[in-house]
């Protein structure tokens, strides 16, 4: 299966308002276009702007392989109060993922990533809580047996891939992570399940809403990779 996945059908809206809306964004979807990835045809911003009739703005990013929450703003005065609070540290951000090994119960993770255009050195803060641990029969290396976590991941920081390099730092890489997890696992995945998605969804977005100051918490349903490996990893 491959970790392309492009909607055959509308976008899902999470929420809505006169000013913002936010979609649950299929893995493998990019959320706009890129010269880096001359592939790909559809792309986030395309597609909404088209289902709703209407300029879309982004106001963040997430990585292509990542599903879940991802905001707009219906206008221009709109998406620059949002993008403020994101570079302000006021959105809220909780992920999903399924990594390699048993997980302790809680961690807080705090290793500087480099900034690529640069390579400068930025400050960059996760916290994880594990919600699920499982082994399964499936030998691997030396083990007879896999060991896999489901956790719950809220970043501090917003930088490039952090959650992806953060856990590779911490030896336990996301599953169907590339370059930053464990190319063993994805083969294993991929031999054993037909699995190619990268695990990774976001899962909410809680913030307040930079007119009216209501509380919004927004959250994605789990997509139906994610949930079929939740199912096979962790169904007892």
């Amino acid at each position: 299966m491959t970790d392309v996945v492009l909607p055959s059908e509308p976008l899902p809206i999470l929420y809505q308002s006169a000013d913002m809306v936010a979609i649950n964004k299929p893995h493998g979807l990019l959320v706009h276009r890129s010269p880096i990835a001359a592939d790909a045809h559809e792309f986030a911003v395309q597609l909404l702007r088209d289902q709703l009739g209407q300029r879309v703005f982004p106001a963040h990013r997430l990585d292509r392989k990542t599903g879940g929450v991802l905001l707009f703003a219906l206008n221009e005065t709109m998406n620059a109060a949002l993008q403020q609070q994101f570079a302000d540290g006021q959105m809220h951000k909780t992920y999903w993922a399924i990594v390699r090994g048993y997980t302790p119960d809680f961690l807080d993770i705090d290793y500087p990533l480099r900034r690529d255009e640069d390579n400068v050195l930025q400050d960059a803060f996760t916290s994880l809580t594990t919600l699920r641990r499982a082994e399964i029969p499936l030998p691997f290396g030396k083990h007879t047996t896999s060991r896999y976590s489901l956790v719950e991941l809220t970043p501090t920081t917003g930088r490039m891939h952090q959650l992806r390099k953060h856990m590779a730092h911490v030896f336990h890489p996301i599953i169907g992570d590339r370059p930053h997890g464990c190319n063993k696992q994805n083969r294993l995945f991929l031999s054993q399940f037909g699995m190619n998605t990268m695990l990774l969804h976001a899962r909410q977005l809680a913030f307040r809403h930079p007119v009216s100051g209501e509380t919004l918490s927004i959250e994605a349903p789990l997509q139906s990779e994610f949930t079929r490996m939740m199912a096979m990893l962790f169904s007892e």
